[in-house]
């Protein structure tokens, strides 16, 4: 403590000695030197005023220029400490990151220029986690499916050359040997009637084919109404009798009343049809047509008790041009399975524990 007017020290924590020596230098006089020195010590000065500043009392702070420099030291060395610390964890956490995003990123990159080249046999497995291990798993659904629609492609196009194919071979014999006179009157009657059932049989299957190209592409065929169920299953019936009644099979039907459903009508029939004759060419006595509505879905059940579908036709079942022994085109299934999934539905082919052959089953969501 200073008494500017008096010139006098009143209190010090420092020994009188050093308050002396800073008296000698006129320390306390120079308002304006902030680095007081005693022989090899410095000290760094500021001063309080007193109120009221008329007393000229002040109140002189004196810090060792050595503590400072201390601090100073100790700041510069936690600073580095940290700096040391903070780019470890920076390196770590971009390892972390670049094994976690980067790497995962980069190889899938390399996996989807598989997919664009059509690679699927040498696809990899990506080793990822959270949202990354989810689109990993899209992209090799996604190249399993690729796959799969460009093998099914290729067996497609195998087995429509294949069946037409063979009708317009018969067609061509027969034509050729009408033409060259080769055949008798009788015989080229017969070839005649030849040619004309395959030009059948191919009007049929080439039919058949547009309508699954479009069914695939073209949205706006499927052009769904409300239908009643029971009025949908009579058509159904009433198609198939001179088929079953020719073949001496009874079609039997359970239908739950006021059944409504969000479908369109033409297809669906179709869909039905296909099934329903497909159930009559196998059976033995009798095909069951059953409908139940459940909380959610309407359940359309189609079974007939003939042998049932071969185990190793069962996961083909619905392909196009797969049949089995009494089978025509091959594409009936493929166009009632296209016809339901364009609403939404299912369909599926258990086996009939009640009669012991074929069962298709259809669920439908329920209109709202």
């Amino acid at each position: 403590m200073y008494d500017h007017k008096k010139n006098q020290v009143l209190y010090s924590t420092m020994p009188k000695k050093v308050v002396q020596g800073f008296f000698k230098k006129n320390n306390f006089t120079d308002q304006n030197k902030t680095l007081w020195k005693y022989g090899n010590d410095k000290f760094v000065t500021s001063t309080i005023l007193i109120y009221p500043p008329e007393r000229g009392l002040e109140l002189i702070l004196l810090t060792p220029l050595s503590d400072l420099e201390t601090v100073r030291h100790n700041f510069f060395r936690s600073l580095l400490v940290v700096f040391i610390i903070g780019a470890f964890v920076a390196v770590l956490l971009s390892y972390l990151l670049t094994n976690m995003l980067v790497t995962p990123l980069s190889r899938l990159k390399s996996q989807l220029k598989k997919i664009e080249k059509r690679q699927f046999d040498n696809i990899e497995r990506v080793k990822a986690t959270g949202e990354i291990k989810e689109v990993e798993q899209s992209v090799y659904d996604m190249a399993s499916e690729l796959q799969r629609y460009i093998k099914s492609q290729q067996t497609f196009f195998q087995n429509a050359s294949h069946e037409l194919k063979t009708p317009l071979m018969t067609i061509q014999g027969y034509a050729e040997g009408i033409r060259d006179h080769i055949f008798e009157e009788e015989d080229s009657d017969k070839g005649l009637e030849v040619i004309i059932n395959e030009v059948n049989r191919l009007k049929k299957i080439i039919n058949e084919m547009i309508l699954l190209a479009k069914l695939d592409s073209e949205q706006a065929v499927y052009q769904p109404e409300r239908v009643d169920v029971s009025l949908l299953i009579d058509k159904v019936v009433a198609r198939t009798v001179p088929i079953a009644s020719e073949k001496g099979i009874e079609i039997c039907k359970e239908i739950e009343p006021n059944i409504v459903l969000f479908v369109d009508e033409g297809k669906m029939l179709q869909a039905l049809l296909n099934i329903t004759v497909n159930a009559i060419r196998y059976s033995t006595n009798v095909v069951k047509i059953t409908v139940h509505k459940y909380s959610e879905v309407t359940v359309m059940t189609i079974e007939d008790d003939g042998n049932g579908i071969p185990k190793d036709l069962l996961p083909h079942i619905f392909h196009r041009f797969v049949k089995g022994k009494s089978g025509e085109t091959g594409l009936g299934l493929a166009i009632s399975r296209a016809i339901i999934e364009q609403s939404k539905e299912e369909i599926m082919v258990p086996t009939s524990e009640e009669l012991g052959g074929a069962k298709f089953v259809v669920s439908i969501p329920n209109s709202v």
